[in-house]
C-alpha cells in the first residue's frame, strides 16, 4: 500500500500523509485480569490496601496517582511503581486481549495510507511488550504520557485524530487539536465523552474503519 495516499473509486484523494492517534488501554487492548492478578499480588507482598478490581475497573491515570489514590505512603510510591512494573511481563502481558475492532482499526489506517500512533500513560517498554505479543506493527508509540500531555507527542506526529476511551484522551486530543475519537470500552460512557469534548462517539473501534473513510472524505 502506497503510504503517500491513495484514490477511492470516485477519484476523491484518501489518507495522504495523515496520522492517527490510539490509546492502549481498554481503547486497544484489555489487560483487565492480569492488572487485577498484578495489583493483589502486589497487595499481597506489602500489606498495603490495593484493590485489583477497582484498578482494572479504572484503567486509565498513571501508577504514581493510582498507588496514591490507594492511600499508600507517599515514600513508597517509587518503590511500588516498580515492583508492578517488574512482574507485568509475566502477569499482565499474557492474560491481555484485543479490544473487539482493534487490529481492523489499525489496518483501515494503514490501507487508507495513514500511519498508526500509540499514546498512552503505561510505561512504554511494557506497552512495546503488548504490541508484540498481540503482533501489531504501529508506526510509533509513545508511552508514560496522560491527559493533556499526550498533546506533546501528538502534536509531534501532526495527529489528524486521537482514538481512547477516557474523557483525559479527550482532552489530550483537544489540546493537540486533533479530532478526539472517544470510544466506550473504558470507564467512561458516551454522555462522560461527549461532555469531555468528544467530536465523536463510538461504541466499539468495529466502527472505526468507516467514520475514519468518512471523515477522510469530508475533508
Amino acid at each position: 500500500m502506497d503510504r503517500q495516499g491513495r484514490s477511492n473509486a470516485d477519484g476523491q484523494r484518501l489518507g495522504a500523509r495523515f496520522t492517527v492517534g490510539f490509546d492502549l488501554d481498554m481503547t486497544l487492548i484489555d489487560p483487565r485480569p492480569g492488572m487485577i492478578a498484578a495489583m493483589d499480588a502486589l497487595a499481597a507482598q506489602t500489606g498495603l490496601p490495593l484493590d485489583g478490581a477497582y484498578f482494572a475497573d479504572n484503567l486509565g491515570p498513571p501508577l504514581h496517582l493510582v498507588f496514591r489514590d490507594f492511600g499508600a505512603p507517599e515514600d513508597r510510591i517509587p518503590e511500588l511503581v516498580s515492583r508492578f512494573r517488574a512482574t507485568y511481563p509475566e502477569i499482565v502481558i499474557p492474560e491481555t486481549v484485543p479490544m473487539p475492532g482493534a487490529a481492523a482499526a489499525l489496518d483501515a489506517v494503514h490501507e487508507l495510507g495513514g500511519h498508526t500512533l500509540v499514546v498512552t500513560a503505561k510505561h512504554e517498554p511494557n506497552a512495546a511488550r503488548h504490541l508484540t505479543a498481540l503482533g501489531w506493527e504501529v508506526d510509533h508509540l509513545v508511552g508514560d504520557l496522560w491527559a493533556a500531555g499526550k498533546a506533546a507527542a501528538l502534536r509531534e506526529h501532526e495527529a489528524l485524530a486521537y482514538v481512547g476511551d477516557h474523557a483525559t484522551d479527550v482532552a489530550g486530543a483537544l489540546a493537540a487539536g486533533a479530532v478526539p475519537v472517544g470510544v466506550t470500552t473504558g470507564p467512561c460512557d458516551a454522555d462522560m465523552l461527549t461532555e469531555a469534548g468528544a467530536g465523536i462517539v463510538l461504541s466499539t473501534l468495529d466502527e472505526f474503519p468507516a467514520w475514519l473513510r468518512g471523515h477522510l472524505c469530508a475533508t
